[in-house]
């Protein structure tokens, strides 16, 4: 069946907030943990959600943890956050062809949409869904089954766009194609262990999957 409905990552997917995440955690952790941890201690923390990361660490300060990175994380987002390239022009030629657009994301809506309108992408998208939004998050398929609805699509006329592990998994699970991005910070080759359908070495290459012609 022909794709229709894309559903994209948000965060390293199609915003580059990497070194925002990044700063947020050791902003966070130095906080709480003193010179324990550096700039690689965090990239495995790039994904789930900020519950999940610090429940392991103190489960008594969770709450207290998850603000404190949050209360950084907004106050900083418009100085670190840009888009990748080719991603808007990519994005809006998707739109323009009447395919069927969401975003699926671990993030809690306000940040969310504070990224998609600082790089122009929120005129695009039909549907996002957000850590708010649901019960389980990715991997698991709710977050994804919920974006198909809202869309009016069917998983096997979907694919799911992302940079971790997490995007891949989730769209196995809820039975769509997957497609890994090349620029996600853990590595393109780390993400091809798990089986994406498709690696996307820049964002245009998505779109002769879903049968649109670059540069129409």
């Amino acid at each position: 069946m022909t794709i229709n409905t894309v559903l994209f990552d948000l965060d390293g997917t199609l915003i580059d907030t990497n070194d925002l995440i990044i700063e947020s955690f050791l902003h966070t952790l130095d906080h709480y943990y003193p010179e324990q941890y550096g700039r690689e201690d965090v990239l495995t923390f790039l994904g789930p959600p900020l519950y999940d990361t610090f429940v392991k660490m103190d489960e008594s300060k969770v709450d207290e943890m998850v603000a404190h990175y949050r209360a950084f994380n907004m106050a900083k987002h418009d100085d670190y956050v840009t888009e990748f390239e080719g991603v808007v022009e990519t994005v809006k030629l998707l739109h323009e062809k009447g395919l069927k657009l969401g975003i699926v994301t671990t993030k809690m809506r306000q940040t969310v949409v504070m990224g998609l309108k600082l790089t122009g992408l929120d005129q695009f998208f039909d549907v996002v869904v957000c850590l708010d939004d649901v019960t389980n998050a990715k991997p698991d398929p709710e977050p994804i089954h919920l974006a198909l609805q809202q869309l009016g699509s069917t998983p096997d006329e979907a694919i799911m766009v992302g940079d971790n592990f997490h995007d891949i998994l989730a769209g196995k699970n809820a039975g769509t194609k997957t497609a890994a991005v090349s620029w996600t910070i853990k590595g393109v080759e780390y993400l091809q262990s798990f089986e994406p359908d498709y690696t996307l070495i820049r964002m245009q290459d998505l779109l002769p999957i879903v049968g649109v012609t670059e540069g129409e």
